[in-house]
C-alpha cells in the first residue's frame, strides 16, 4: 500500500514519478503536442510513451486578406504496441 510519503511531491521529478502509467500531455517546440501513457522516464526527462496522439498546430497568413489560418492536425499511433521515445530539453532557471 502506498504511504502518504510515497505520494508526496517534494521535487519536480516526483510529479512525473506519480504520473507513471497515466496519460500525460507533453508540449514540444514548433507548436507540437503529445498525449500518451507514460511508461518510463529518466533524470534527463527522456520519456517513453505508448498509445500516443500527436497534435500539430500551424498558423499561416493569407497573402490577400492578411488573416490568420489555423490548422490543427491529429496523428494517432496505429496500435498499442507502438512506443515513442521522446527527448526533452529542460532549461533550469537560476533565481
Amino acid at each position: 500500500m502506498a504511504t502518504e510519503e510515497d505520494s508526496a511531491v517534494k521535487e519536480p521529478l516526483d510529479l512525473i514519478r506519480l504520473s507513471l502509467d497515466e496519460r500525460i500531455y507533453v508540449k514540444l517546440r514548433s507548436d507540437r503536442e503529445l498525449r500518451g501513457k507514460l511508461h518510463a522516464y529518466d533524470q534527463h526527462l527522456n520519456m517513453i510513451l505508448g498509445d500516443v496522439e500527436e497534435i500539430v498546430t500551424t498558423v499561416e497568413i493569407d497573402d490577400e486578406t492578411y488573416e490568420e489560418i489555423v490548422r490543427v492536425c491529429y496523428y494517432f499511433t496505429a496500435s498499442f504496441s507502438k512506443i515513442w521515445i521522446i527527448a526533452l530539453t529542460v532549461l533550469k532557471a537560476k533565481i
